[in-house]
């Protein structure tokens, strides 16, 4: 059975490096033998999080969407940018909407228990790994089981060749080192 992996960016921008990387790691996921879905945030418009909208009109639509996306895959696997050392509001933004409890349901219930990995990709010299520290704390704070390797793609500008892979192998087997471990521990927890 292959393991369904919810993979994403946190980032909408259209030549984001880490869609790219996100793009690349979903076929990955693929190749191990997985059953990777490529979730584009930017089909999925929220509003900013705010409980007075929230108690006035419920979930918006795409929240309860996403909702039903993480609840009917075993893992996720996140390539976030990172703005100022820390998380991209749009991911936030996500992930505060998804966790909303429905009157039969726990905020939890689409990530409690499920594995997640987490990469970056910037052109800078951390390759973005400031900000996954914060996105960590946030995934395990919702009871995700989160890898404590990750993938940081540095000089991420550079780092792609015309078909899209990785130029650098050692990177491109870290990355595959990663997801093979993600599908493991989504198949232990399943």
């Amino acid at each position: 059975m292959r393991v369904p992996i919810l993979v994403f960016a946190g980032s909408i921008r259209r030549d984001s490096l880490n869609r790219k990387l996100a793009s690349l790691a979903a076929r990955a996921v693929d190749a191990a033998g997985g059953q990777a879905t490529l979730l584009e945030l930017a089909d999925y418009p929220l509003p900013l999080y705010n409980g007075d909208l929230e108690a006035a009109e419920g979930l918006p639509t795409h929240a309860h969407r996403l909702k039903e996306l993480f609840i009917a895959h075993a893992g996720l696997l996140i390539v976030s940018p990172e703005y100022n050392s820390s998380i991209p509001p749009l991911l936030k933004n996500t992930l505060d909407w998804v966790s909303r409890p429905l009157p039969e349901q726990s905020g939890y219930v689409p990530f409690q228990g499920k594995a997640a990995a987490l990469m970056s990709a910037s052109p800078g010299a951390l390759g973005g790994m400031r900000g996954l520290r914060h996105l960590r704390d946030v995934l395990t704070e919702l009871r995700m089981i989160v890898l404590p390797g990750q993938v940081s793609l540095t000089a991420a500008h550079q780092a792609f060749d015309e078909a899209g892979d990785l130029r650098d192998a050692a990177m491109a087997e870290r990355m595959r080192g990663l997801i093979g471990e993600l599908l493991g521990m989504a198949l232990r927890l399943r």
